[in-house]
């Protein structure tokens, strides 16, 4: 191997591990908080009623009025006020991420990888230390908008991955942003409930500052995201030469112009993704309501079934996608996940047995695995160098706009008509992906 080639050898491997950190970071800041909701409203909810009422009462008080009657449902182990303030504080979140994907995205085609993913990283530190100090619930709000803001870097990440690798090798580097997503979905929940458990010196004190029992989950992430930001400023090199920027004018969310969009076939596969995350991440939310309904699941049966989730990605990604994507094609593996999820969908929605039910999961995990790398390399293959970080921030940004919806539609859905519907018409819905995927053209991977 020749210096030239060692070099280029050294920084690939060092961009893929600051931008696996980066995705891994992001989503534990994204799950960290979900077990931590039913405890985070009564905590804040406390606190505002010791001080006569405030925001959170009006909204209890809103969604009670608003709530259906739940001995119809069949879902009397569920307080209705807990999900929906879940559902809103992840919305705000992915939707934050779905206006900024695009922003960060398109700047860094102007700029440069290297400052834009410092100037975020930077900006989720921020949110988790406003999280650390969150006395009040309108600070926590705020260290949620920072982070959602701040975490629509996902875009650059996954552009300086296209940057370094080659065409041939594209899916197989999208493939390990899978196993950080798959990891940070395991440890990220797993973080927050174990951190809650621990209380912080100074806990107990009021204020619009100050320490609460969730502070040692943010102080735990506000750690990790300051490794991230010193690796990055120290290892990280920018992937994107300046001959190969792009000269644009102030970046707008494009999923709105998607329309607009020449590219035929990156707007099928970001219409693609937009639907099928809808349908996931629907299930992604109501799948612990199902297995609390169905089994008496306990919250470390819970964490049992999201390890099962997160290793399966993990697997299914890191092994199956990186060596057969080669020989299958990107467009033809991506579908086969569909029909996978579809199967899974039907499984969940009739299944009452628990080892067929580990079966469904594991099943849908599996699809699940295929289909993002393979979107997400698709989308990469079809755009020029100059608009990698554009046309990348733009399927990002469908992602997030989909778990701003999915979780919400899914909810209803589910508690409205019961679970076995809920997830028949996620089956059907994945139809809609699959359309769209149809018509994408498999790329031509040597080198334009």
């Amino acid at each position: 191997m020749s210096n030239e080639e060692e070099t280029s050898a050294k920084r690939k491997r060092s961009t893929f591990g600051v931008v696996f950190l980066i995705i891994f970071l992001d989503m534990v800041g994204f799950s960290v908080i979900f077990p931590l909701f039913p405890d985070m409203l009564d905590h804040y909810l406390d606190r505002e009623i010791e001080k006569g009422g405030g925001v959170l009462t009006d909204f209890v008080s809103m969604i009670d009025e608003m709530a259906f009657d739940s001995e119809d449902s069949g879902n009397n182990f569920l307080r209705f006020e807990t999900v929906v303030f879940g559902g809103v504080l992840g919305s705000l979140y992915a939707i934050l991420q779905f206006f900024f994907a695009p922003v960060w995205g398109r700047l860094s085609d102007k700029f440069g990888r290297r400052p834009i993913l410092l100037i975020t990283v930077g900006g989720t530190c921020l949110g988790y230390g406003l999280w650390v100090f969150a006395g009040n619930f309108w600070v926590l709000v705020l260290s949620r908008v920072l982070g959602g803001i701040a975490s629509g870097n996902l875009s650059v990440a996954t552009a300086s991955i296209a940057d370094v690798t080659s065409r041939e090798s594209r899916s197989k580097g999208m493939a390990l942003v899978g196993v950080a997503f798959g990891l940070g979905f395991i440890l990220g929940p797993a973080l927050g409930g174990w951190a809650s458990t621990m209380t912080p010196l100074g806990e107990g004190t009021h204020g619009v500052f100050a320490l609460n029992q969730f502070s040692m989950a943010a102080v735990i992430s506000l750690a990790l995201g300051i490794l991230n930001w010193v690796w990055l400023a120290s290892r990280f090199k920018e992937t994107l030469p300046i001959d190969k920027r792009a000269v644009v004018d102030a970046p707008r969310p494009a999923i709105f112009q998607i329309g607009r969009v020449a590219n035929t076939p990156v707007r099928k596969t970001c219409l693609s993704y937009l639907f099928y995350m809808i349908s996931f991440s629907g299930m992604e939310f109501t799948l612990t309501f199902l297995a609390v309904e169905r089994f008496d699941y306990t919250p470390s049966d819970i964490a049992k079934m999201f390890l099962l989730i997160g290793l399966t990605l993990i697997l299914a990604q890191g092994f199956f996608v990186r060596r057969f994507v080669g020989r299958l094609g990107e467009k033809k593996l991506g579908l086969i996940g569909i029909l996978i999820g579809v199967i899974a969908f039907v499984m969940i929605s009739f299944v009452h047995g628990e080892s067929w039910f580990y079966f469904s999961l594991f099943l849908m995990s599996t699809g699940v695995a295929f289909i993002s790398p393979t979107l997400t390399a698709l989308t990469s293959l079809h755009s020029k160098e100059t608009d990698q970080g554009f046309h990348l921030g733009v399927f990002r940004s469908s992602g997030s706009l989909a778990r701003a919806c999915g979780p919400l539609l899914a909810g209803w859905i589910y508690f409205m008509f019961g679970s076995s519907l809920a997830y028949l018409l996620g089956a059907v819905f994945l139809l809609i992906p699959a359309v769209f995927l149809f018509s994408v053209p498999q790329p031509n991977l040597e080198r334009r």
